[in-house]
């Protein structure tokens, strides 16, 4: 069967092929649309599946209708067009945190897209330097990476697969604008009497929540649910019963408090059993010479002197910037080995780790202000993102033999743009709905966990606990840092979601062979709400004037 599905794979004969001017155009277009789409699912929903998937069936459908196109050509475009993603991955986790501490903050559109530039070039010099050990010699799965492949690689040629994609989007779009354009379907349903006794027992009517159940799957879903349930049907209303909580403000910010000290917890554990024992394969081959990809070390070179400089527009000081640049090598690391295993990257939590480290070695000596410490680890957490997750890419080139170089390149340039949409597509989000936080239409819950690692927790004990017991449960094979995020978000978010993942345990018992087109119908219903709540907050944005 291998040989008569290899027999019809057109594969690229030169770099041209791989590389060319329609790849480029196609993945800046991609990479302005999902980044985009990215920051909406981010701060609206606290979670973000990369749509590496998703991606490769759009490029593919794409250059179909173009004509003569090959799996190489498909694999340089998609990497482009996920690198937008990342990106917005890191900037929603990290910088909305600025406007929850102080709501009429002035940070500027150029400072927040500087950071998304340094992170941009930081993270892809990363993958220059880590490619070689983590996609040729760690043996890491990179499951999403070979899922990708294998789409590509199966892709028929009636386009079946991108009439599934694409009438999903549609669908779920439709269903968004008559929901929050038109008010003519709830934003969800709730149990009034239940939530009069603060029990907020409901669903939330959003296709993007229903996908991201599905995609995530019944595993992780039931852990992130598990801790919905803990933290919002059970500690909230019992403790406020009990008269543990004097009010509903004391009882969220211990719930709150001890989700985010969870999600850090788990982080912490990550490096101690998963990372600390394999540092030297890791990090030492960061600086190995046998990379020749674009001169690897003599580009990471000018890269981290550019940067370097650049920082100082931060207002960091010297030492500071050191501790940023060799944080992120170091983060770096983490974050592929981390994705290359599961499949999940904490790009939130090793911009924490650095920021903690900035803060605390720079406060012997000075004080930094608040957007130096955001931008410490926005940077970070875009780095992470884009030498992390998009491995997943790196590891589709690896079995479909696509020239490494014109994936960088491709990756560069998509960043560069997701990092100009991705920031564009934060203030609009601002500007349109007034609050980034807890209890407003976009909660941003990892942006608010770095938040409250610079202002301070609103229950530093339960944050004590969490963070504890984070690493207490993930030493015995738990997922304590998805736990948090449950034990965070509001139930109606996590319900909706966990449906979805319900459903994927019913479609794979009963309808296996429809598992992979119920993976395509939910990359559309993420993507649909994703675009449209986006085109939304900037007609709500054009609106105001």
């Amino acid at each position: 069967m291998k040989e008569k599905i290899e027999g019809k794979v057109h594969y690229a004969k030169s770099f041209k092929e791989q590389l060319n001017l329609r790849v480029i155009i196609l993945g800046m277009l991609g990479s302005a649309i999902i980044s985009m789409s990215s920051m909406y699912v981010a701060l609206r929903l606290g979670a973000l599946p990369w749509p590496t998937i998703f991606v490769a069936i759009l490029s593919m459908a794409l250059l179909k209708l173009l004509k003569n196109t090959n799996v190489n050509e498909i694999n340089v475009t998609h990497t482009g067009m996920s690198a937008g993603a990342m990106v917005a991955g890191g900037i929603a986790f990290t910088i909305p945190g600025i406007w929850m501490i102080q709501k009429d903050s002035h940070v500027s559109f150029l400072y927040v897209l500087t950071i998304a530039i340094l992170g941009v070039i930081l993270g892809v010099i990363a993958v220059i330097l880590i490619r070689d050990y983590f996609i040729e010699k760690s043996g890491l799965p990179y499951p999403i990476g070979v899922a990708s492949a294998q789409t590509v690689i199966t892709g028929d040629t009636g386009g079946r697969k991108a009439n599934i994609l694409f009438s999903s989007l549609a669908a779920s779009a439709i269903f968004t604008a008559l929901r929050d354009g038109f008010n003519k379907i709830p934003q969800a349903i709730v149990s009034k009497t239940l939530n009069a006794k603060n029990i907020p027992l409901g669903l939330w009517l959003s296709p993007m929540a229903f996908g991201i159940g599905y995609i995530i799957g019944p595993l992780y879903m039931g852990v992130w649910f598990l801790g919905s349930v803990i933290g919002n049907l059970l500690i909230v209303p019992i403790g406020l019963q009990t008269k543990w909580f004097v009010d509903i403000n004391a009882a969220n910010a211990f719930k709150n408090s001890l989700g985010i000290g969870m999600i850090i917890g788990g982080g912490v554990a990550i490096l101690v059993k998963d990372i600390l024992p394999k540092s030297k394969q890791i990090f030492l081959s960061l600086f190995e010479g046998k990379s020749s990809i674009l001169k690897a070390k003599y580009l990471a070179l000018v890269a981290a002197g550019v940067v370097f400089i650049a920082t100082l527009y931060f207002r960091l000081d010297l030492l500071s910037s050191i501790i940023l640049i060799v944080g992120v090598w170091v983060t770096v690391g983490m974050a592929a080995y981390i994705d290359g295993a599961t499949g999940i990257d904490p790009l939130e939590i090793f911009g924490i780790i650095v920021l903690l480290l900035v803060r605390w070695i720079s406060s012997l000596y000075t004080t930094l202000g608040l957007l130096p410490l955001f931008a410490v680890a926005g940077v970070v957490a875009v780095a992470c993102g884009l030498a992390g997750d998009n491995l997943q890419d790196f590891k589709s080139g690896q079995i479909l033999k696509t020239n490494p170089n014109a994936q960088i390149l491709s990756e560069l340039i998509g960043g560069l743009t997701g990092a100009v949409f991705a920031t564009i597509a934060l203030f609009v989000m601002h500007a349109a709905y007034k609050e980034i936080g807890p209890n407003t239409f976009m909660p941003a819950p990892q942006a608010y966990a770095v938040s409250t690692m610079i202002k301070g927790l609103p229950d530093p004990r339960a944050f004590l606990f969490g963070l504890i017991m984070g690493i207490i449960i993930y030493f015995f094979g738990f997922q304590s840092a998805i736990l948090g995020i449950g034990i965070y978000l509001p139930f109606i978010i996590s319900g909706t979601a966990f449906l979805g993942g319900v459903t994927r345990i019913i479609i794979k018992k009963f309808f296996p062979k429809l598992d992979e087109s119920g993976t395509l119908v939910s990359s559309g219903l993420l993507g649909g709400e994703g675009v449209t709540g986006v085109l939304i907050a900037i007609i709500k944005f054009i609106g105001g004037f």
